[in-house]
C-alpha cells in the first residue's frame, strides 16, 4: 500500500521547529516563554482526555467520542493566534478549543455522558457541544455547514461595526461540500472577516486526500474565489500559531477572507466508530508518529530550558486526577428532566406544547430510565 511519509508531504510546507528542536529564526514567532508552556501544557492534557475517553467509550460509559490524536498543535496553535473578541465555528474535533477558552473540564465531561448539566441538555451526540459566553458556536454533524455559518457572522459583526473575525474549523473531506464553496464564494466576494481552518489530517473517514481533490493543495482553493490561501505545518504549533496570527491580521485590517491549511495528520481513527487498519498502513501511522505534535514542541522547550521530564510526569498526574474528579462527577449525574424536551422551542411554551409535556410527564416510564 502507498502512504506518504510526513518528510515528503510536509518538505516544501511553512515550518519553523527543526528536527533538533530549535528554531528557524527567520520564521520563528518570538513566542514568550509563558506561552510556549501553556500550550504545551494544552497539549499534554488533550492527548490524556482523549486516550481515556476513547477507554470509557469501549466500556460502554459513553457512546461516542471523536479524538484529535495528532492534531493538538494545529487546533491548540490556531485558537491561541485568535484575538479574545473572535469566534470559533468548530466542527467536532476541537474539544481542546473549549479548555483552551475556559470551559471547566467537569463541563465539558457532562456533554461526554448526556446528564442533567450537559450545555445541550442531552439533545447532542457527545462531542456536538456549544459554549456561547465563551465565543464558540455550536457543533453540528453535517459536513461543512459551520462555514457559512461562520461568514454570516462576520458579516453581521461588521455591519454592526465590530472588530470581530470568526474562524471556521473543517476538515479536508469538507471541501467537498456545498457549504465550503457557497461559504468561500460569498465571503470572497463580500469580503468577509473570516479565517477558513483546514485540518488537513489525510484522510477524510476512509478516503484520502488523493481522492478528495486533484488540486495542488486545498488552500489553492481559495483562488477560485478570490481568498487568500496558504498552507504551513500542521504538527509544528509555532507555524501554526505564527500563520493563523497572520491571517487574522489581515482578515481584521479588512484584507478579506483566509483560507490556512495545517498540513497534519490523524494518528488514531476518525471516531471511536471507526477502525482505520481497513483502509491505511500501520507502516503511515508508524512514519507520522516521528512527526507528533507533542515531541516537536518538548524537544523545543527542553532545548530552551522550559521543559523537563520530571514536570511533564508531574503534570500528566495532575491532568489524570482531574479527569478522574470529572469522569466521576459527571457519571453521578442524573439524565436531563424529560420536561426540558420542550424548553428552547418558543419564548413562551405554547398550549399544545403544555399538554404534550404534562402527558409525557404523567405516561408510564421505561424500566431503565428515559
Amino acid at each position: 500500500m502507498d502512504f506518504q511519509t510526513p518528510e515528503t508531504t510536509l518538505a516544501n510546507v511553512p515550518t519553523v521547529l527543526r528536527a533538533d528542536g530549535s528554531a528557524d529564526p527567520a520564521t520563528d514567532p518570538g513566542l514568550d516563554a509563558q506561552l510556549l508552556r501553556e500550550l504545551m501544557r494544552a497539549m499534554v492534557r488533550t492527548r490524556i482526555v482523549d486516550e481515556r475517553l476513547v477507554l470509557l467509550q469501549r466500556q460502554g460509559r459513553i457512546g461516542f467520542h471523536i479524538g484529535s490524536l495528532g492534531e493538538e498543535a494545529t487546533i491548540l496553535g490556531s485558537i491561541a493566534a485568535l484575538r479574545p473578541q473572535d469566534w470559533i465555528f468548530p466542527c467536532y474535533r476541537e474539544f481542546s478549543a473549549l479548555l483552551w477558552r475556559g470551559l471547566p473540564l467537569g463541563t465539558y465531561l457532562d456533554n461526554m455522558f448526556g446528564n442533567e448539566d450537559d450545555p445541550v441538555r442531552g439533545r447532542q451526540m457527545p462531542d456536538h457541544w456549544t459554549a456561547r459566553a465563551l465565543r464558540i458556536g455550536s457543533v453540528s454533524s453535517p459536513i461543512g455547514t459551520q462555514i457559512t455559518q461562520a461568514v454570516g457572522f462576520a458579516m453581521a459583526a461588521r455591519h454592526k461595526a465590530e472588530d470581530v473575525v470568526t474562524m471556521a474549523f473543517f476538515g479536508d473531506g469538507a471541501t467537498s461540500s456545498n457549504d465550503f464553496h457557497t461559504g468561500l464564494n460569498f465571503a470572497g466576494v463580500y469580503r468577509a472577516p473570516t479565517v477558513f481552518l483546514c485540518r488537513n489530517n489525510g484522510w477524510a473517514i476512509s478516503v484520502p486526500t488523493a481522492k478528495q481533490t486533484a488540486s495542488t493543495s486545498f488552500a489553492d482553493k481559495g483562488v477560485a474565489y478570490g481568498v487568500r490561501g496558504v498552507q504551513c505545518d500542521g504538527n509544528d504549533v509555532l507555524a501554526v500559531w505564527r500563520t493563523v496570527r497572520d491571517a487574522v491580521s489581515r482578515a481584521a485590517a479588512g484584507e478579506g477572507p483566509q483560507l490556512v491549511e495545517c498540513i497534519t495528520y490523524r494518528l488514531s481513527g476518525h471516531s471511536t466508530s471507526d477502525d482505520p487498519k481497513v483502509y491505511r498502513a500501520d507502516d503511515e501511522v508508524t512514519a507520522w508518529r516521528r512527526a507528533d505534535p507533542i515531541a516537536r514542541l518538548r524537544r523545543h522547550l527542553e532545548l530552551k530550558g522550559l521543559w523537563t521530564e520530571d514536570e511533564e510526569k508531574a503534570w500528566a498526574a495532575s491532568c489524570e486526577a482531574e479527569l478522574k474528579a470529572a469522569i466521576e462527577g459527571a457519571e453521578k449525574k442524573a439524565p436531563p428532566a424529560l420536561s426540558s424536551m420542550f424548553d428552547d422551542v418558543f419564548a413562551e411554551r405554547p398550549w399544545h406544547l403544555e399538554e404534550q409535556c404534562a402527558a409525557l410527564l404523567a405516561g408510564p416510564r421505561a424500566p431503565r430510565g428515559h
